[in-house]
């Protein structure tokens, strides 16, 4: 349990209190809290989860606004007990109300307040401290604040995740080989100022996507080391830059550049803050503070540490088991869709479809076609195209919705999906009724074998 500077935890906490509070606002400004969350009649739930539905349009306003709130006071470090807790578990509410809207980095977010939550990010460059809640004072003047090297350890591990995971999902055949689905993507960047005529040149998406791969698979091996670690953060600057300007990805860019920073030495804010007076003449350079005294007997670790040990432990093995999985069912995974959320697979599949629900009643065998938008919204219908298991859950909405006025029915599906630019393919067997089917853990054989072959060749934009 050996303590270090605790600069780095509370820097952490300002970045990134502040991207989340800028970030509730942008749902509210852009009006993505009515379109995602209220305007919907129908949501998909994530198992366990059924009961998870959104408040009034006002007060989910009230709601997105007070997140706003939470998030600045937990960057100032204002009541943090109590701020970040709530803000922890106001964000993760609002993940839980429609399946359709899961992405990435709102996953990591969550997740991120829930560490920040249980941290001690609050002990130093916080309203608390400058207020004396925290603070540690000895004979000789006041000692910064430190945390124990548990928590930076457990930081660093959940970054690395997603970075390791990331570059593990792009090592495929249509990443690596075929230069898709961002072939796809940069096609339509090519009104971009400046970039987007390199965009339209031969191989430049293949080069991106193989740049891509070696940043996600070696960026946290060059931020861990000294030598390379002030240039790796240019490269982290520049690649979150490059794909802010591309892909409409909110605020994790802003996010992610903010975490690169645990790989820097825990007192990195100070001697920062140390450098620029030195520079500007204000003070001299301040000498390393130390974090412990020779001679200093180790402190002796108590039940309680142990168990926070055994917990951080427990979670890093959970945040490696997640992705893992995928590997279970076999296939292709960008296909049949099982495991892929919680497993950082960024932006590695593009698929779109059309989907028709053929409900059928057992009575007079009399046959329904049935649009999803007669239940969803565009957003709704353009998420679920591509996932079987929300194709399954509409499935069963479908089918108790006609039973109530024609009696027993069967539900069948004429699911058509292109993966990565490839030509249409059945994703779901339309053979199978699926309200005989529950969704589950075991691999799913209802779902439509992955189509073979390679993705189409990219044609350059002319």
């Amino acid at each position: 349990m050996r303590p270090v500077d605790a600069a780095w935890l509370a820097a952490y906490r300002v970045l990134f209190g502040v991207a989340l509070g800028v970030s509730m606002q942008r749902f509210l400004a852009y009006g993505w809290v009515d379109e995602l969350l209220v305007s919907p009649r129908y949501r998909f739930h994530y198992w366990g989860f059924e009961w998870v539905e959104p408040l009034s349009r006002g007060h989910m306003h009230a709601l997105f606004w007070g997140l706003s709130a939470l998030g600045l006071a937990m960057a100032a470090g204002l009541a943090y007990r109590v701020t970040a807790p709530l803000f922890a578990l106001g964000l993760t509410y609002i993940q839980l109300i429609d399946v359709s809207t899961y992405l990435n980095h709102y996953y990591l977010a969550a997740l991120l307040a829930w560490l920040f939550a249980a941290s001690p990010a609050g002990r130093a460059y916080s309203v608390d401290a400058w207020l004396g809640q925290r603070l540690r004072r000895r004979a000789n003047g006041p000692a910064p604040p430190q945390v124990a090297l548990a928590w930076l350890a457990l930081f660093r591990t959940q970054i690395a995740v997603v970075y390791v995971f990331a570059s593990i999902a792009k090592a495929q055949p249509d990443w690596l080989v075929h230069g898709q689905p961002l072939g796809i993507w940069l096609g339509a960047s090519t009104d971009l100022p400046a970039l987007g005529r390199l965009f339209t040149l031969p191989g430049v998406p293949l080069a991106m996507s193989w740049a891509g791969f070696l940043y996600d698979a070696t960026i946290v091996l060059w931020l861990s080391m000294k030598r390379t670690r002030p240039w790796a953060f240019l490269v982290v600057l520049t690649f979150h830059t490059l794909t802010r300007a591309l892909f409409d990805i909110g605020m994790f860019p802003v996010i992610m550049t903010a975490s690169a920073l645990v790989f820097f030495p825990p007192s990195w804010p100070r001697d920062m803050v140390s450098w620029v007076r030195a520079r500007a003449r204000l003070a001299p350079p301040a000498p390393p503070v130390a974090v412990s005294t020779p001679g200093e007997s180790p402190a002796r670790v108590t039940t309680v540490q142990r168990l926070a040990l055994g917990l951080g432990l427990a979670y890093c093995v959970f945040q490696v088991a997640m992705p893992l999985r995928t590997f279970l069912y076999g296939g292709n995974v960008l296909w049949h869709e099982q495991g892929m959320r919680f497993s950082w697979r960024v932006m590695v599949r593009a698929k779109g479809g059309s989907t028709t629900f053929l409900v059928k009643s057992k009575a007079t065998g009399k046959v329904w076609h049935v649009s999803p938008r007669r239940y969803l919204t565009p957003y709704q219908e353009n998420e679920m195209s591509g996932q079987p298991d929300l194709i399954l859950q509409l499935a069963h909405s479908i089918g108790e919705d006609f039973a109530l006025r024609e009696g027993p029915v069967e539900v069948r599906v004429e699911a058509l999906s292109s993966l990565n630019a490839r030509r249409g393919a059945a994703l779901v067997d339309p053979a199978v009724d699926l309200l005989t089917v529950r969704d589950g853990l075991a691999p799913a054989r209802w779902i439509a074998p992955s189509p073979p072959g390679p993705p189409p060749p990219i044609r350059p934009v002319l």
